[in-house]
């Protein structure tokens, strides 16, 4: 069931600034999206999460097989091939390019620097680069920013609520350029909460094993897993060596994790298509401003939280916008 007893709201929201065309939509056009992903398509969250996309372009008007051609790669969690792969897609000339998180976002930028990128999202696009401001991408890359950085204290005290005699937690990183910054936040906020931390690195999906040898070896008795694209091994480990785990993905909640909070994912995919709309009917990137999310979910699998032995208290329970049972 699902329920909104709170709905976080930030700058930069769905309320966007007039655009100024910059070419007209030629008629009978066949358009060609590049869709970069560092995920996997056997993924189940990663293939919803393309047939949102596809069908919400398509309420907007542009219809794969009609008149749009979505150009698909996916790391399959190799983030070293994300190079190679916007490479691919730049040489394919599509119309514009969407990349999902911050690691796709930058190889796509290397790659081009003349055709629309839009960012599905991005977790600090001026930090990292991609614009010049948020009201001014000032580029070719616009699109939507996340609040991962910022709901990591979040989080954590959401995190300490569910398990209040938790006191060694694991933090759990990849790759990701953001992530040491969010490590950092999550380190002091945990701190103040009483736990012990333990970053943990996995770039890769294959070091994952050797990830959780080290939390279960250090008598983790929780995890929280910095925002990436799905890694569903992260879940089945979990389960297996019995580590509650927060997530800032709703889509892990779905695969059997055990909490989630952070920014509303479909509603980004949503505002994404939203963005390659708007380009191909002439919105220049430059002058599109970066929003940012409007809806945050908390969501609780009580399902796993039963498998762990957790009994979730009932004040938690009610500040959940979705539970699953």
């Amino acid at each position: 069931m699902r329920r909104r007893d709170f709905v976080r709201t930030v700058a930069y929201s769905s309320i966007a600034l007039p655009l100024r065309a910059f070419a007209q939509q030629p008629a009978g056009k066949v358009w060609r999206v590049g869709y970069l992903y560092p995920g996997n398509l056997d993924n189940p969250a990663d293939r919803a999460a393309l047939n949102l996309f596809s069908s919400e372009l398509a309420r907007l008007g542009f219809a794969e097989g009609t008149n749009v051609l979505i150009d698909t790669r996916f790391a399959k969690g190799k983030p070293g091939t994300l190079d190679a792969l916007a490479k691919d897609i730049v040489d394919a000339r599509p119309d514009a390019i969407v990349a999902i998180a911050t690691p796709a976002i930058a190889a796509a930028q290397k790659a081009t620097s003349a055709i629309p990128i839009v960012m599905m999202p991005a977790t600090d696009p001026i930090g990292s680069g991609f614009v010049k401001s948020l009201a001014r991408p000032g580029g070719n890359i616009t699109g939507m920013a996340n609040m991962y950085g910022d709901s990591v204290p979040k989080d954590i005290e959401l995190l300490h609520s569910l398990l209040p005699t938790a006191n060694r937690l694991a933090i759990l990183g990849s790759s990701n350029p953001t992530h040491p910054e969010q490590r950092e936040i999550a380190i002091k906020a945990a701190k103040t909460l009483g736990f012990t931390t333990l970053p943990v690195m996995a770039p890769n999906q294959d070091e994952l094993e050797q990830a959780f040898a080290r939390m279960s070896a250090e008598n983790c008795d929780t995890l929280f897993v910095l925002a990436d694209p799905v890694r569903p091994p992260i879940v089945q480990l979990a389960a297996r060596e019995k580590i509650p785990a927060m997530y800032q993905f709703g889509g892990y909640v779905d695969l059997g994790g055990f909490a989630s909070y952070g920014a509303e994912f479909n509603a980004i995919l949503r505002k994404g298509a939203e963005y390659i709309a708007r380009i191909f009917k002439g919105a220049n990137p430059a002058e599109t401003p970066v929003e940012q999310p409007v809806v945050f979910e908390f969501a609780i699998n009580l399902n796993t939280a039963k498998e762990l032995g957790v009994s979730v208290p009932e004040g938690i329970l009610a500040r959940a916008d979705r539970l699953i049972e």
